[in-house]
């Protein structure tokens, strides 16, 4: 199973829990709305790096994020 496919959803489900938008997230981490929009579609996903700073971004642990998409648990 893809899991990797479960990150767009969190993603999403987490900048929207704190209120702000795709083009607040990409100034957070240093890069476009669209390059955010792309993570939530599913059509990219972030490497190591990325995954850290989209946490921290969203003030959850970076291992939270890869637990939600391991099992569906909330972050």
């Amino acid at each position: 199973m893809n899991k990797e496919k479960f990150f767009g959803p969190i993603l999403r489900r987490l900048r929207n829990e704190i209120g702000i938008s795709q083009e607040e997230l990409g100034a957070r981490v240093d890069v476009s709305r669209s390059h955010i929009g792309r993570f939530e579609t599913g059509e990219k996903v972030p490497n190591l790096k990325m995954l850290f700073r989209l946490a921290e971004a969203l003030n959850v642990e970076a291992w939270a994020v890869i637990k939600a998409m391991e099992g569906g648990e909330k972050c």
